[in-house]
């Protein structure tokens, strides 16, 4: 059976609304899925409904950046009261702040056309980088400077996000990060399972980091994931069984690529079957 619990809606930094997600998902075969947008439940509700219109079982999700011990990391979280008054401030505090990192890092931007306002104004919950990154490239101006800037006509997203948003001497764009003592602390009011989202996505994964994880109160991590190598795979495998971690598998679809590329989306070279991830049944019953 496949599955898919981790996918990105227009709620943060997908293409899709929830409910073509939902419709996507149900052409690719997907019998349980969850929408795992990054620091909001915004399109949770809608997910949900549409998924049982189409045949799909729903799980709640979320994706929150997360920091402890002075480490920055990526979880999952499934199967939480999305309805909770205290999850909505902690959401509703982190989208402020990424808020006010994007304005220093638009404002730090002289020359190009820009209007700071109108293109923060079109996120109401998490503000994405990828979508700030077109509203610019939208103004034919702005993308010639580009293309002159990191001399190259077809300049890509990557590119283009190290040159202005991660250049340490101009400024870094930063994740709103939420102490991973305070995720568990309400965890244990709303409920759900917390897993390390693709911790293999840098290219190294901390067994002693993972530990501490786990004795805080960590349920499982991600293993079929688009950013893991094989060897990775087999690496989180066996730490999983050392640790009793459930595994996960997620595309992390955000849209489909276009501009005439043969692949067109991660579906198209990486699903996710039940049979191989440990004890998921937790978290899709």
């Amino acid at each position: 059976m496949f599955i898919d619990l981790q996918i990105h809606s227009t709620y943060s930094d997908g293409y899709f609304t929830p409910t073509q997600l939902a419709e996507f998902m149900r052409r690719q075969g997907v019998k349980v899925a969850a929408l795992t947008d990054h620091n909001t439940v915004g399109g949770v509700h809608e997910f949900v409904n549409a998924c049982r219109r189409y045949g799909i079982k729903p799980v709640k999700g979320l994706e929150l950046y997360c920091k402890f011990h002075g480490r920055r990391f990526n979880i999952l979280w499934y199967n939480f009261d999305e309805t909770d008054p205290e999850l909505h401030d902690m959401l509703r505090q982190s989208q402020e702040r990424r808020r006010r990192y994007a304005r220093v890092m638009l404002s730090k931007m002289p020359g190009f056309r820009i209007n700071i306002d109108k293109i923060l104004d079109r996120h109401n919950h998490y503000v994405p980088i990828n979508h700030i990154v077109d509203a610019i490239c939208a103004d034919h101006k702005n993308l010639s400077r580009m293309k002159r800037e990191l001399k190259t006509d077809f300049p890509g997203e990557g590119e283009i996000i190290s040159r202005y948003f991660q250049d340490k001497n101009i400024g870094v764009l930063k994740n709103s990060l939420i102490d991973f003592e305070r995720v568990i602390g309400l965890r244990k009011k709303i409920g759900g399972q917390l897993i390390l989202c693709h911790p293999a996505k840098g290219g190294h994964i901390d067994r002693d980091f993972l530990a501490s994880l786990k004795s805080e109160g960590m349920d499982g991590i991600e293993l079929m994931s688009p950013h893991h190598s094989y060897n990775s795979i087999m690496l989180i495998q066996r730490l999983a069984r050392e640790f009793n971690l459930i595994t996960t598998g997620g595309s992390d679809f955000h849209r489909m690529e276009g501009k005439g590329y043969r692949l067109q989306k991660s579906w198209e070279y990486f699903k996710i079957d039940v049979k191989y991830l440990r004890k998921v049944d937790k978290i899709i019953g």
